[in-house]
């Protein structure tokens, strides 16, 4: 059966048509909303309260802290270097001011009357509970949309536990990811709106913009969120046209707007593929404002002109593509030196595939991507039905390739979960109120409760834990990542005391060291610094003698050398008569003078004397 208008109209429950249901709007689902998000909230503060430290244990963290200070300090807004990080000059960033803004605000508020430190703890605590509010109604809107009432209930309940879950909203965690997260839920909820009403697609496109300003790894769904808009509009035409334009033309200002407010005049010829700048900026706004055109000029006229319409305005943006961005077709990383992938890129968990997963954890798989499939396979049983058949494309749409993405990095898994519960939702809340119609019938009691069960992630981390448990084994996603004791406060805060230098140290700890001191660190684990991260890997891979070469040469005052860490082991590994093997077994080279420090340091420090 192929898709036709009313199709659109059955993205839309039937409960939203009367008065008293829009009625209810304002009132009963505000009140399941409110509930939902102060249940998060909650245990986000449980959380924060039981931390031992106010930032929160990814390196981003620590180093989005970093850059919020420099920021306070008066570093200039289209500033964007880190001066303390990697060789002599510093590194540029590729993060977005967009999200140090509210945070560097916080820290100002709290700062009138609170000490730096507590005011920054103050403004790390709040910040990520906050975003848990955009999430949630985002979240609600959207459920409400496709399936009124009941669903949104069911989306509420999945939403829940999926953010009590995920450390992105715990205090102290100020990396973009959350706000990413935000963004989409009410992208999706702009996308969901019925009848394709302006107001929700312009909310969609205004999303999408920012989303795409806030970090290139949402690029992928913005695109795809632009052409399920844009096959919709070419197959309906004139219904869909106030939400092709609102989507296009909204989207083309606010990655306009966004490009001009992050961007320097002197990088505005520039491209970069891994934030905003002209690559993405000229083919976001050229989508834009070609489907706003196509929507203006064709929408009354057949469908064949619309497709035509649509076709030429895809021309437009491949042309855009090839002739001003064609590096961004491939992946950002893959133009990096052989020695980092191996030692570094290959090292990080949430870049590998889901082949390094299924080796190294493969407890992680039922919570990263069982309920995106389940979701998946969901939508193309009710398109094979034409259950809702316009809307669960959508959801294939924005499902199918975020599952691709995920298998490819499993950081993806994410935005997989939680696209998966709008398909979720609805089905469950079918087979809800099928069970509610058949009472006598046991199977639709089990099918409700049984999908509702498989849909939620933790349930499958709760699974993995206890089949580790029977097994005898931590193959589990529920043990987490100990963070090294070396980039603890009281392991670093030796350094404190020494001459403003520069220091060696393994990547991961370099936010930490930018955190607590006053020193320049050769690398931390950002792409964007290669030539730091290579001078360091070199150092530690080198003879006892050519590695006092290199740190001259480098500029290294401070060396600090964490046996624990696992970029050390893998150097050791490869270099068995290198400086990192030799430190290793206590043998200390005349060139390098301990630095004292508390007994059995997990971090040991040595001065580089020239």
């Amino acid at each position: 059966m192929t898709l036709s208008e009313p199709d659109i109209r059955n993205a839309e429950p039937a409960a939203d048509t009367s008065p008293k249901t829009k009625r209810a709007w304002t009132h009963e689902p505000w009140v399941a909303i409110l509930l939902a998000i102060l249940v998060v909230a909650f245990a986000s503060v449980i959380a924060g309260l039981r931390a031992t430290d106010y930032v929160g244990a990814d390196n981003d963290d620590a180093m989005r802290l970093v850059e919020v200070r420099d920021f306070l300090a008066a570093q200039g807004w289209f500033d964007m270097m880190q001066y303390r990080l990697g060789l002599d000059g510093g590194t540029l960033m590729h993060w977005s001011r967009l999200v140090d803004l509210p945070i560097a605000g916080l820290i100002a508020v709290f700062g009138l009357f609170l000490q730096p430190e507590p005011s920054e703890a103050a403004a790390l605590f709040l910040w990520p509970i906050l975003l848990i509010v955009p999430v949630v109604i985002g979240v609600a809107k959207a459920c409400w949309n496709i399936g009124g009432r009941q669903t949104m209930m069911i989306g509420l309940v999945l939403i829940v536990l999926s953010l009590i879950s995920n450390v992105r909203f715990q205090p102290g965690n100020i990396d973009h990811h959350n706000v990413q997260l935000a963004l989409i839920a009410l992208l999706v909820a702009g996308l969901t709106d019925p009848l394709g009403r302006r107001s929700g697609h312009a909310l969609a496109g205004v999303t999408a913009g920012l989303a795409v300003a806030v970090g290139v790894e949402t690029t992928p769904l913005v695109a795809i969120a632009g052409i399920v808009v844009a096959l919709r509009w070419a197959w309906h035409g004139e219904p869909m046209d106030g939400a092709a334009r609102a989507f296009g033309l909204s989207l083309a200002a606010t990655v306009a707007a966004a490009f001009l407010a992050n961007t320097p005049p002197r990088l505005y010829a520039m491209v970069t593929c891994d934030n905003l700048s002209l690559g993405f900026f000229a083919i976001a706004t050229a989508g834009g404002l070609a489907l706003y055109l196509s929507a203006r000029s064709t929408s009354r006229r057949s469908r064949n002109a619309r497709i035509l319409a649509l076709a030429a305005s895809g021309a437009v943006v491949a042309a855009v593509t090839v002739s001003i961005a064609p590096q961004c077709l491939q992946n950002p990383l893959a133009s990096l030196d052989p020695l980092l992938k191996t030692l570094w890129l290959e090292r990080v968990q949430e870049a590998q595939s889901i082949v390094q997963m299924v080796q190294a954890m493969p407890s992680y798989l039922g919570f990263g991507f069982a309920a995106g499939t389940i979701a998946i396979i969901v939508c193309l049983i009710r398109i094979w039905r034409n259950d809702r058949r316009e809307l669960h494309l959508v959801f294939l749409a924005l499902c199918l390739p975020t599952l691709a993405i995920s298998m490819l990095q499993i950081r993806g898994t994410t935005f997989l979960n939680f696209l998966s519960i709008f398909p979720l939702s609805l089905a469950v809340s079918d087979l809800r109120t099928r069970a509610h119609h058949e009472p006598k019938t046991i199977g639709a009691e089990l099918a409700f409760a049984g999908l509702m069960l498989v849909s939620i992630p933790s349930v499958w981390a709760v699974a993995s834990a206890a089949v580790a448990k029977v097994a005898g084994t931590d193959d589990t996603v529920m043990a987490g990542m100990e963070q090294s004791a070396c980039v603890a406060r009281d392991a670093i805060v030796p350094l404190v005391d020494e001459p403003a230098g520069v220091v060696a140290a393994p990547s991961n700890l370099g936010a930490s060291i930018l955190r607590f001191t006053h020193h320049r660190v050769l690398t931390a684990p950002y792409h964007r610094n290669p030539a730091g991260m290579l001078a360091e890997l070199n150092i530690g891979l080198a003879s006892t003698e050519a590695a006092k070469d290199l740190l001259i040469r480098d500029g290294v005052t401070l060396l600090a050398f964490c046996a624990e860490d696992g970029q050390t082991s893998l150097i050791a590994e490869r270099a068995p008569d290198g400086l990192y093997v030799t430190l290793g077994k206590g043998i200390v080279p005349a060139y390098l003078q301990p630095v004292t420090t508390p007994d059995h340091p997990a971090l040991k420090i040595f001065r580089v004397i020239p």
